[in-house]
């Protein structure tokens, strides 16, 4: 490749070439060779930007991760609006998709990484999981608030049983995500006691 290949706003394309990578061939394919060869560029670049392959995971991780703030804000909109277990139910499919579920276990393997993410986001958690966590457990305190489930709600273990549940239902080898009608089930069955006890 020569070296003198321009890119607008390479940092991105390099993001984006990453992750064409990761959802293709998963997180053992993820070389620094891939991500250039992907993005059509010479290794140099990436180099360029980034002191090391760990420094360019580590912001491509939190680039994606600060992605899900949307899906975050859109779910604590619905507070009040349709049903609890459609609001989550929706909320996990599009939180857990497939570039969030791609890149933890790329997280859970690489230790340098996971060691540069836990430096540049205190307060620990897995980036990605944690993410999610935090918007679940947010939309959870918000319809507590509004009396859609029990005011004595225990909203961490809440949480911890829909992220956990979720993100083994999503990283399942199967093709494409699972069907609505489980995670649904998945959803009813951990809210069934809070839902059932809320004020009438």
């Amino acid at each position: 490749m020569p070296t003198g290949v321009h890119l607008r706003d390479a940092r991105q394309q390099l993001f984006d070439a990453a992750e064409r990578v990761l959802l293709r061939d998963g997180p053992d394919a993820l070389t620094s060779r891939a991500v250039t060869d992907e993005a059509g560029c010479a290794k140099g670049v990436l180099h360029r930007y980034f002191s090391d392959f760990d420094a360019f995971l580590t912001d491509l991780v939190l680039d994606r991760a600060a992605q899900l703030e949307t899906q975050a804000s859109a779910l604590r909109e619905s507070a009040g609006t349709g049903t609890v277990t459609d609001n989550l139910t929706t909320a996990l499919t599009t939180l857990f998709g497939p570039v969030p579920v791609a890149v933890i276990p790329l997280i859970t393997f690489r230790d340098e990484l996971r060691a540069r993410l836990r430096r540049a986001t205190p307060g620990g958690g897995i980036a990605i999981l944690a993410q999610v966590a935090t918007a679940i457990s947010a939309y959870l305190a918000d319809e507590r608030e509004l009396g859609r489930i029990a005011a004595d709600a225990d909203i961490d273990s809440l949480t911890l049983s829909l992220v956990g549940g979720g993100h083994l239902l999503f990283a399942d080898r199967g093709p494409g995500p699972p069907p609505t009608a489980t995670v649904d089930k998945l959803v009813t069955t951990v809210l069934a006691d809070v839902v059932q006890r809320r004020p009438r």
